[in-house]
């Protein structure tokens, strides 16, 4: 099993969203980033624990915990020219954009960019890098264990 960060705007899908969705299930959709696409692709397996995140926003942080809930399919978006993710070079038959879809297993209270920044035990996350702007990024199973074993208030 792996672990992974995901970046959502509340604007764009919330936490709160993902829990009125049908089986609680939303599309990761809008991801333009190869290496980001990539870890969707190449890395991501149905069961995969996600930290969903909340970002660009008043107060970003972990907002929930959620599983990779199916295999990676391409990103309808790519296609939809009345749609921001439009990609005019994406095909159907060559697709450019990839996406997973996202079941929330539960809602948290926030855990803070600035908690996750105090503890030296997350150091080494990659969204605490500077310049990091990855919606999707690998999480150490360490740092799994001490964001929801640490930090998350039960």
């Amino acid at each position: 099993m792996q672990y992974w960060l995901m970046k959502s705007e509340p604007g764009e899908v919330s936490i709160d969203d993902a829990l009125s969705a049908p089986k609680q299930t939303v599309p990761w959709f809008g991801v333009r980033n190869y290496q980001a696409r990539n870890f969707m692709r190449d890395g991501m397996r149905v069961g995969d624990g996600v930290l969903f995140y909340h970002s660009s926003c008043e107060e970003p942080g972990i907002a929930g915990i959620a599983e990779v809930a199916g295999t990676p399919y391409p990103d309808d978006t790519q296609f939809d020219k009345r749609s921001k993710y439009y990609d005019a070079k994406a095909t159907r038959e060559e697709p450019r954009w990839m996406m997973v879809d996202v079941r929330i297993v539960k809602k948290i209270p926030l855990v803070s960019l600035a908690a996750l920044r105090e503890a030296p035990e997350l150091a080494d996350m990659q969204i605490l890098k500077r310049g990091n702007r990855l919606s999707i990024t690998p999480v150490s199973p360490a740092e799994w264990r001490f964001i929801t074993q640490k930090l998350i208030k039960k």
